[in-house]
Parts: structure tokens; sequence; C-alpha cells
């Protein structure tokens, strides 16, 4: 999980704080010698971590802080504000061009991500209603141009080829196309190499030169610390950077690229991508990341995952049964789908306030889920609306039918009656909201850890 050594770092300065009943100029110097150190830790740059500690202690010894009521959390409120303004203060949106289509350039080195993100921001685009368009500009390397037909047709996103044909006439090709048949953004998937040259700088500058982009990305792999931050400073000096693309971000547990890459470059993050699949990308939020990392949740990325994973006409008609009290196992199984929407039950739990800390060393074996889904799909259509039709002989069928055993389908029916219980409380009253509510939360009894 992303941050995970610097949160544990940062809590454990902060509770020496906490334990204090006043602060004096000492012990800020001491907490922030501990913060500075859990930022190394976390390969955050070496200035960028001795300015932010300075900046913090200089604020924090002020008299306003020292005379507080509450002086320790004054002093983890301007960590907090120090933190969002080292990250860029605010979230940065993508470039729109005042005439369409939207050009983005998209650019790295080989292995960064340059394609499946080409795709992921393209698909989110797609879900916002806007009309993207992928364009093939790596004739390098093998199967460049396949992979990004494949990730194209995944996220349902037409591709621009013209094979081996130059990169610059592909990418103006692509563009009259795009305004041709009214597609409103161009994505220019272009080629990397395994490390900077002179090569790839001018094949870069060509094609800036020709088409003129409104939007240049460069993609980052988080995983490399220090060395992305690098690249990223390079890239900007010879191209001129507008923005960066974070990628594996879920799996780098310092999280030192996120928080270098703004002080470095002076270029914003953009988008931050957090698993492997296409809808795994999230809007880079300084505000929200310096939440998380604090510990104190992040409820807005939460609840924007809950309304994207909930399909409005289901819980209207989910609502409907819950009144009437005729929920079944299509509910249940329905159910199930849209929290895994959401993505991972751990990461989903831990935007919760309070609970990052506490679910880390939890194991949530979501395969459990997988076994569920398999019991409700062994069942007939008429078992899966009818519930009181089960009986030993049918259990024994679908026990064998889905690989699991009998006591696996008494659990499911007892997890629906839990579900029919806890949710038959709400009929009647809160409405759509109060319901919106419920369907975020786990149905009590419902065992995955």
């Amino acid at each position: 999980m992303a941050f995970e050594g610097l949160s544990e770092r940062l809590e454990s300065a902060f509770k020496k704080l906490r334990s204090k009943g006043s602060l004096n100029e000492a012990d800020v110097r001491e907490a922030m010698r501990e913060v500075r150190l859990a930022l190394l830790e976390a390969d955050v740059n070496y200035k960028v971590a001795k300015d932010f500690t300075a900046n913090v202690t200089e604020r924090a010894i002020g008299a306003q802080v020292m005379e507080s009521l509450t002086p320790s959390q004054m002093v983890i409120k301007i960590v907090n504000e120090e933190l969002v303004e080292l990250m860029g203060g605010t979230r940065s949106r993508l470039a729109i061009a005042s005439r369409p289509p939207t050009v983005v350039m998209m650019c790295g080195l080989q292995g960064s991500g340059k394609t499946t993100h080409s795709a992921k921001i393209s698909l989110m685009l797609k879900n916002q209603g806007h009309r993207p368009l992928m364009v093939a500009c790596d004739i390098y390397r093998p199967a460049a141009i396949k992979q990004l037909q494949v990730v194209g047709e995944s996220a349902d996103v037409p591709v621009f080829e013209m094979g081996a044909t130059d990169p610059v006439t592909v990418a103006k090709e692509a563009i009259a196309h795009a305004r041709d048949h009214g597609y409103d953004y161009v994505f220019l998937d272009t080629a990397g190499r395994l490390h900077i040259d002179e090569e790839l700088m001018d094949e870069l500058k060509s094609i800036k030169s020709e088409v003129k982009p409104h939007e240049i990305l460069l993609v980052v792999d988080a995983m490399t610390g220090q060395d992305a931050v690098n690249v990223a400073g390079s890239f900007n000096e010879a191209l001129g950077i507008d923005g960066i693309v974070l990628t594996k971000l879920d799996g780098d547990t310092r999280g030192g690229a996120a928080l270098s890459a703004r002080a470095v470059t002076g270029k914003p993050i953009k988008f931050v991508g957090v698993g492997e699949k296409l809808g795994d990308l999230e809007d880079f939020h300084p505000d929200r990341m310096a939440s998380r990392i604090l510990g104190m949740g992040d409820m807005l990325s939460l609840i924007e995952k809950a309304e994207t994973a909930i399909d409005e006409k289901k819980a209207l008609e989910l609502q409907k049964k819950i009144r009437q009290n005729k929920l079944d196992f299509n509910d249940l199984y329905d159910q199930i789908a849209q929290v895994r929407k959401m993505g991972s039950i751990k990461d989903t739990l831990s935007m919760l306030p309070g609970v990052g800390k506490k679910i880390e060393d939890v194991d949530i074996d979501e395969r459990k889920f997988d076994h569920v889904q398999a019991i409700i799909s062994s069942m007939t259509p008429e078992e899966r609306a009818k519930p009181e039709l089960m009986n030993p002989s049918r259990k024994r069928r679908i026990a064998a039918g889905s690989g699991q055993e009998v006591e696996d389908v008494n659990r499911v029916i007892k997890q629906l009656k839990s579900m029919q219980a806890m949710l038959k409380q709400f009929s009647g009253k809160g409405g759509k909201n109060k319901f919106r509510k419920m369907s975020m939360k786990q149905p009590r009894g419902f065992d995955f850890m």
C-alpha cells in the first residue's frame, strides 16, 4: 500500500507529540527530525525533505501554536497543509482545447506504462462522455502497435495506426482523422527507450514541433523512487512537459516519487495508476493524498468510487424490493459485484477515516467473493429468485456445481438472511440517499476475512 512506511513513521512521531500536554521548541524540532528521517526513508528527495521540515518548524514554533490548548493538533494541521502544498496545492486538470481535438502527447521511458495509461486515461474520459482516439506512434518496439490495439479494444477506444510510417506523419494524419470524425481527444502513444538518449528526445521534439500538442504528459514508474524524479527532471528540461502520470503507486510502499516530483520539476502530478486494471486510475488530489498519508482517510474519493460503481437503476429496483421484503440471491450477487467494482476491498476500506492503519495487517481474502458468486451462479434462475426453495438435495447439487462444500452454501443462505434483516429496518424510510449509504456497507455476517 502506498505510503505505508511513511504513514507509520509519521504516526509514531505525532504520537509522542500528543502525549505531551504542552510543547516547547525542542519538542517540535525533535518531532521534525523524525519526520525528516521518515521522508528520507520514503525515498523523498533530500532537499525536498529538508525544506519541508524547515517550513513546518518555522510555522510550528510560533506563539500561536505553542500557546494553543491543543499544540500537537496544530502541528499536525501544519504538516497536513505543507504536505498539500508540497504536492501541488490543488488538483491539476487535463487541458481542453478551444477547438477540438485536444492533443495529448504521452512520453516516457520504455516499460513505464505509456501504452496502458493512454488507454486508462482514454477510458476515464470516455466514461465522462468524451470521444478519445489513441494513436500508435511507437514504430520501434516489437508488437507495440498490437499492444495498443489490444488495450484499445478492452477500453472500447479506437486506435489509429499507419504501421511503420514516420511517427510525425502518423501524428499529423491522426489529428486530421480525429477532426474529420468528431473525436475530441487524441492520445499520441510515443516510443520510449530503456534510457534517455538524444535520438529519443529529437523524435519527441519533432512531434511536438509539428503537431503542437495541448498537453505533454510524462509517464513514470513510482516504484523507481528517486530515479522517477530524475527522469521527470530530464524530460522536463529537454521537452517541457505539462504534467506527470505516476504508475504503480499502489505497489510503492514508500511513495517518495509522489512527494518529490512536483517540488523537483515544478510540474503537477495529474493522474496516478493504482492497479493493473484499466479502471485503476485516479485523478491526483494533493489534499486527499495528504489525508491518506496522515491516516485521516479519503472520504471524497470513496464517495466518487461508490457513485461510479453503483448502478442507479438497480439501486432503485433493490430499494423497491427492500420495501416489499423480497430480497433474493440475485440481489446479493449484484451487491457483491458493485462493491467489487470499487476495487480492492482493503484499499477501499483504508479510505475510511481511522481505518487505514488498522486494516494494514488484516488479511482480507477476496477469493471468498469468488466462492459466493460461484455458488449463486450454480443455482437455477428459480432458486436465485426464490430462496425458500432451498432443501438438502438442492444444496448438495449447488455445492458440487460450484466446487464448494454444503457448509459454504449454508453460509451464503445465512448471509442473505442477514442482508434481509439489516436492510428491512430501512424499509419505507430514509429514501434513496439512505439506501446509497447502505449499499456501500458490507452486509452483516459477510465473511471475507
